[in-house]
């Protein structure tokens, strides 16, 4: 058995629950020719030795591939591509393991066997604990006992400073593990060049972006023979763009660590000098390092800071400091294998001369991500979690429209808060040891996953976001008709977009809700907002009108934007006649409007489609909107709200007095018959004053009488006239 070996090309980990196990999965056929077994040990040797507990990977039929995550692939001295050889291992039972942290000093109490229980270590390990419920094989054995007396411990990086016996060990129940408090130098343990801070597998939801930075930046620095042969320079950077918190910076680490490159981070303004020549000559001594350290990475973050737009500039430092970027990026002298990454969250402020092929070979956007990259990264940020069965991690995945990596993190994180805040009270005194009882209570229950939703908003719609409304369909009395229509035209295209492309038909653009004040226009679009699971932009009409020219038309762009960004989006216009009124005639506003109007009909209907983004906007004064605006392709559905019938009007009284303890003498289709022309918001007056006058007659009142609901109606219509009046004057 042990003579039998075989080399297989490294790929990364099989999916995130592997992450940190000790597992590498193989295809079934190679298993069966090295005589393995799920759940054998095997031997990895690259650069180094290390080991693993093998199991099969029906995926890779035929691929001849091992699939093993980056801290092992550290421990292997191998990196994704590279042959690796594998065998039958002679594995120990382990008696002692010694391990200490690789980041900081820590403080680890109780029994921590639970962590590493069935794990597989040799001497110079870099591994990761974590807390993990026994797998589905161990269930039902002694490990159930055993898990149950464990200490939890959350993900913590860990090196593997001694076993005995020497060799390659298993953890067992009886191996006695000792956590060091001190951390242990990396760079002494033997064959590890750098921590292993960031691999790919830490990074969810960009796995095309990964492929792309992976060819253009791994193959060049490892393979440069490759475009020698093929008569090509190698690509000399990569640009990643895209919003705050997608994860830029973190996919730069990942590259570094991974390619086992020299990495030079340059944090954008930190390399400015109060010196003349002084930012030019710290640029110049990074790129010198880099060229003497090759093969090597300089990542310029936050790269607008040191190349902007050389022509908007007014300081000649920030001229000077681009022109050096950009000659000892492209300049006369050769920079050999030196990759340059870099990333911005506002590439148009970029100078254009970066952006050509040969300093910034090819832009990648990092974007927000979708439901699948979503559930992913959640995965990793609740990889080292105690997290209780009922958490789904899809149901969580489906509501968070419009979160990028950060705010999922962020999101994780505020739950685990919740968990503390539930057992502080039981932890008596600072100096005491934290009982294994309270310990064991420290489980993420999906309430917290709920609780702290409320509390993150996704970053990039901070600026305008409004809290989704808390209006639902049963909240609105009658108008039957117009939420069919709504939900026809706003719920169904975002949620069932692939009815509509079955029948080869785009949905409907924008909704116009229109009629008479207080019918329930808004109410209408909170409810759909609410109801379609999409995040939320409310515009008031007259706020995006500024006395700065080219102000208001940004504005609009800024909410498009915002809401392409964190599609699916509904976007609202109230009152929108403020904003949109017919172009032409005796205008007085120094043409604003007009522009306005223009931006907003390129925005709806334009050469950019607008995906998962609906738009309604309600007015009372549809005569006075511009007819381009209201055309099919733009505000393609016209939906009036009239003033309710009766039945509409029984409806509305039953919403408003649904929380309200009624005498029995109140008759709802009584006062519904006698209400001829009132609106829905003049019923939730009469509502409200029938309580005023119920208190003002008794304080301590404990229902509402019919009496009071005919004073109210009274007392309502006398105050619409009084208004009529006063308009009239």
């Amino acid at each position: 058995m042990a003579d039998k070996e075989m080399k297989l090309k490294v790929a990364e980990a099989f999916s995130q629950s592997d992450v940190g196990r000790s597992i590498a999965r193989i295809d079934p056929a190679c298993m069966e020719k090295l005589d393995l077994l799920d759940g054998d040990t095997i031997e990895i040797e690259g650069n180094k030795l290390t080991a693993a507990t093998v199991a099969s990977s029906q995926s890779d039929i035929g691929l001849g591939i091992i699939r093993i995550d980056g801290y092992m692939r550290k421990n292997a001295g191998a990196s994704i591509g590279e042959e690796v050889t594998v065998r039958h291992a002679d594995v120990k039972e382990a008696q002692k393991v010694v391990l200490a942290p690789v980041e900081h000093q820590i403080m680890v109490q109780g029994d921590v066997r639970g962590a590493f229980a069935g794990r597989v270590l040799s001497k110079g390990d870099l591994i990761i604990s974590g807390f993990r419920q026994p797998t589905t094989s161990m269930r039902g054995s002694l490990f159930d006992e055993f898990f149950r007396d464990m200490a939890p411990m959350g993900e913590l990086k860990l090196a593997v400073v001694s076993t005995k016996p020497a060799g390659i060990v298993k953890v067992t129940q009886m191996t006695a593990v000792e956590v060091q408090q001190e951390p242990v130098d990396v760079s002494k343990l033997e064959g590890v060049k750098t921590f292993v801070d960031v691999t790919y597998e830490d990074i969810g939801g960009l796995k095309e972006e990964v492929k792309k930075v992976r060819e253009m930046i791994e193959i060049p620095l490892k393979r440069p023979e490759l475009f020698e042969r093929l008569g090509i320079s190698p690509p000399k950077g990569v640009l990643m763009h895209g919003p705050p918190g997608t994860g830029k910076t973190l996919l730069a680490k990942a590259v570094a660590n991974e390619s086992d490159a020299h990495f030079i981070t340059i944090n954008g303004p930190e390399i400015m000098s109060k010196y003349v020549g002084g930012s030019e000559e710290r640029l110049r001594e990074i790129f010198e390092e880099a060229e003497e350290n090759a093969p090597s990475i300089v990542f310029i973050d936050e790269i607008d800071a040191i190349a902007p737009k050389r022509e908007e500039v007014t300081g000649e430092v920030e001229r000077r400091t681009v022109a050096q970027l950009l000659t000892l990026m492209d300049g006369l002298k050769s920079r050999g294998q030196v990759m340059v990454i870099g990333a911005t969250n506002r590439v148009d402020a970029l100078d254009p001369a970066i952006r050509r092929p040969g300093r910034f070979d090819r832009e990648i956007e990092i974007g927000v991500p979708d439901k699948d990259g979503r559930k992913e990264v959640l995965q990793i940020h609740t990889r080292g979690m105690p997290l209780e069965e009922e958490v789904d991690l899809d149901e969580i995945a489906d509501v968070t429209h419009g979160f990028v990596g950060a705010d999922l993190e962020s999101l994780a994180k505020e739950a685990a808060m919740r968990v503390l805040r539930r057992i502080l009270p039981e932890i008596k005194s600072d100096e005491e040891e934290i009982p294994k009882e309270v310990l064991q209570k420290i489980i993420v229950k999906k309430a917290d996953f709920k609780e702290a939703l409320k509390e993150i908003q996704p970053s990039a719609l901070r600026e305008v976001l409004v809290q989704v409304p808390d209006v639902k369909w049963d909240d609105i009395g009658g108008l039957e008709k117009a939420k069919q229509e709504l939900q026809e035209a706003v719920e169904w295209p975002l949620k069932y977009p692939d009815n509509f492309e079955k029948f080869g038909v785009r949905p409907p653009k924008g909704v116009l809700i229109y009629g008479p004040p207080g019918t329930g226009k808004t109410l209408l679009a909170k409810a759909v907002a609410n109801e379609s699971d999409s995040n939320f932009i409310a515009v008031k009409g007259p706020e995006l009108l500024s006395k700065w020219v080219g102000e208001s038309e940004k504005g609009v762009r800024e909410v498009f934007r915002k809401a392409r960004q964190t599609a699916p989006t509904v976007i609202f216009f109230d009152e929108i006649d403020s904003i949109a009124s017919t172009r032409g005639g005796g205008s007085t506003d120094s043409g604003v409007t007009q522009r306005v109007v223009n931006q907003l009909l390129t925005e709806i209907d334009g050469m950019e489609e607008l995906q998962d983004v609906a738009v309604i906007a309600a007015t009372n004064r549809v005569d006075i909107l511009d007819p381009a605006l209201v055309r099919p392709g733009r505000f393609d559905r016209h939906i009036k709200v009239d003033e309710p019938d009766e039945g509409a009007r029984i409806e509305i009284f039953k919403v408003h007095t649904k929380n309200m303890p009624l005498a029995e003498d109140v008759d709802i289709k009584y006062l519904a018959k006698n209400s001829t022309g009132y609106s829905g918001a003049d019923i939730e007056a009469v509502c409200r004053e029938a309580v005023m006058l119920t208190l003002r007659n008794n304080i301590e009142a404990d229902n509402v009488k019919m009496k009071f609901f005919k004073e109210a109606m009274k007392k309502v219509k006398a105050e619409e006239k009084e208004v009529e009046l006063i308009q009239y004057h």
